[in-house]
């Protein structure tokens, strides 16, 4: 590589087809005259932008080929998989995306035949959550695809930078994605490998699907047939089907794995834990050992959690039956995070939590298994915030005499209660009293508890005893901020048994 010498190196840039004699004599004019390095006529041709980084170093290693394909221009490389690699091209002016099999596969008939096969199910892909495949050539010694080329990053890259992505473009990312895949369903396509690296994220914020390598026709004549590890890509549907009992392209693995990738967006990690270990991926209790979202995030939004929820049921009969389904069911969600917000910000902050108007009205079961006591003289106070943990699963007992809350706790018997909501918008001191004492006597104060105050109660809030398993909130209260308080506090208590309380 050393030994090029500089007009060398200008004589392989025209020999190879890569700019006209005329554009690199121009160039080298920008030199002018004198002894020039090797590093100097490599800057000129760059900065002229007559060659790439890619190909500079080709032409270093001597590589004669590999330049083009076909008729597109390689410029760099933009992505790079396990049996295919992605550049960046051009052709008359235009900049396409060139998919090109590794030379490694190009003699196994299967994958030639797989690769050859994706490229033909995308030509008849045309959608805008579809990154559309403009023509195939199946040339057996360099077979390639030609795609448009899409300005942007992966949504892995996209999550990766940003960890946690908030639940409205969550909710939107997911709602482009199941239509492209609710497009695909309907000519009888299934993705087969959904995932975060094959879904583009446009400079213009707009997801788009890539790599249906493993989409298949679903055949509709053969029920019985299960499902197969044909490669490594296929190992989680196909454990996924072996374990549910389904045959293979089931339309609901689609949105099993779609569901993984909101998990995913919203919580900063996916909910399938990631290995390369192939008998870890066979193992059927990766599906079923899941971490639930709320656990993970406890502030939530409701309705992206039930959207994650009813999307990965491992009991393929509960889960959103088809592509389309799930698009309709983020829509809802959506729907329903727009008005929480709209309605928040015109009268909500201010307003007492009865008079609220959520933004996450889908009910969860994240508080089941678990007793609330609510310290409360007010009833509307007392409605609301029962109604509102009963939605989430909790069994609410409601007592409006500070007194007699404390006096149900005793050092002989169970606890009623997980944990003690204590409200001082009516109670005022009573309240306060309470929660102290409940935090100071030996047989409570490893129970977790809240105190509820206005912002106006000063002399409240400097005197309440603060600790690990104490919180105060203030009033007016959000039902969010609630909900994550509990889930925070009760995160180390133990679920009670469903009838035992």
């Amino acid at each position: 590589m050393s030994e090029l010498k500089p007009h060398q190196f200008a004589q392989r840039i025209s020999d190879l087809g890569l700019a006209e004699r005329r554009e690199v004599d121009q160039a080298m004019s920008e030199l002018g005259v004198g002894d020039h390095n090797l590093d100097d006529m490599i800057k000129v041709m760059q900065g002229r932008g007559l060659v790439t980084t890619l190909q500079t170093d080709k032409i270093l290693k001597g590589d004669r080929v590999g330049y083009f394909y076909g008729d597109y221009k390689v410029l760099y490389l933009i992505g790079a998989g396990t049996f295919a690699r992605v550049y960046r091209a051009e052709k008359e002016g235009k900049v396409y995306a060139v998919k090109v099999l590794r030379k490694r596969f190009r003699d196994e008939v299967k994958e030639l035949e797989q690769f050859l096969r994706e490229g033909k199910m995308g030509l008849r892909l045309r959608h805008p959550n579809i990154v559309s495949i403009i023509d195939v050539v199946p040339d057996t010694r360099n077979p390639f695809l030609v795609m448009e080329f899409v300005e942007g990053q992966t949504l892995r890259e996209l999550v990766r930078v940003r960890g946690r992505l908030p639940a409205d473009l969550s909710l939107r990312l997911m709602y482009e994605i199941a239509s492209g895949l609710a497009y695909a369903a309907s000519l009888g396509i299934a993705h087969r490998d959904l995932k975060l690296s094959n879904v583009l994220i446009s400079s213009e914020g707009k997801a788009k699907l890539v790599d249906f390598g493993l989409a298949a026709l679903s055949d509709r004549n053969n029920p019985e047939k299960m499902a197969d590890c044909p490669n490594a890509r296929a190992i989680d549907y196909a454990a996924l089907e072996r374990g549910t009992g389904v045959r293979k392209d089931d339309p609901r693995s689609d949105v099993y794995f779609a569901g993984n990738m909101l998990y995913h967006m919203l919580a900063g990690v996916p909910a399938l834990t990631e290995t390369r270990d192939r008998l870890q991926r066979l193992n059927v209790t990766r599906f079923q050992e899941i971490v639930p979202l709320h656990e993970r995030i406890p502030d939530i939004p409701g309705a992206a959690n039930q959207v994650v929820q009813r999307a990965m049921a491992f009991n393929p009969e509960k889960r959103i039956q088809s592509a389309a389904a799930l698009q309709a069911e983020v829509k809802k969600a959506i729907e329903l995070l727009e008005s929480g917000h709209k309605h928040r910000r015109d009268d909500d902050y201010n307003a007492p939590m009865g008079e609220q108007h959520d933004d996450d009205d889908v009910p969860t079961n994240e508080g089941e298994g678990y007793v609330v006591m609510l310290v409360e003289s007010k009833a509307t106070l007392q409605n609301a915030v029962r109604e509102r943990l009963k939605s989430r699963g909790y069994r609410v007992l409601v007592i409006s005499d500070p007194n007699r809350a404390l006096s149900r706790f005793t050092p002989e018997e169970d606890p009623p209660a997980d944990c003690v909501i204590f409200s001082a918008s009516e109670l005022g001191n009573l309240a306060l009293e309470a929660f102290n004492r409940f935090a100071s006597d030996e047989h409570t104060c490893s129970i977790p508890s809240i105190l509820l105050a206005d912002k106006r109660q000063s002399h409240i809030i400097q005197a309440a005893r603060r600790g690990a398993n104490r919180k105060l909130l203030a009033l007016p209260l959000k039902v969010r901020e609630l909900r994550a308080a509990l889930m925070q506090l009760l995160s180390g208590v133990e679920r009670r048994e469903i009838g035992t309380y």
